[in-house]
């Protein structure tokens, strides 16, 4: 696809054409990208920065836990009875979807 636009544009009426058509398909690609994914991106730091004790979390690696305390960078989360691990706000990735015990 980008062969025929590059062809087209030089038969059409040499470079300067087909530097604006290279230009709006680096415009088109920023948009379908890159966008969306700065959109996540924010979306998950919201998430994070309003964590507070007793939430469920779930890690990157897949360690699922319930948030103790928090402080600006580091979120303390029991993952057992008595297991307390302190990790990086970062590496929480998601709250856990509830079980269909605790929905009832």
């Amino acid at each position: 696809m980008i062969n025929m636009i590059i062809l087209q544009a030089q038969q059409q009426g040499g470079g300067s054409s087909m530097w604006i058509w290279m230009i709006l398909l680096i415009v088109l690609m920023w948009v379908l990208m890159m966008r969306p994914q700065r959109k996540k991106e924010k979306e998950e730091q919201k998430f994070r920065n309003a964590l507070k004790k007793g939430d469920r979390v779930v890690f990157s690696g897949g360690i699922y836990g319930k948030v103790q305390s928090v402080d600006e960078h580091t979120v303390d989360v029991e993952v057992s009875n008595g297991v307390v691990m302190t990790v990086e706000k970062n590496m929480i990735q998601s709250a856990p979807e509830p079980k269909a015990e605790e929905k009832k």
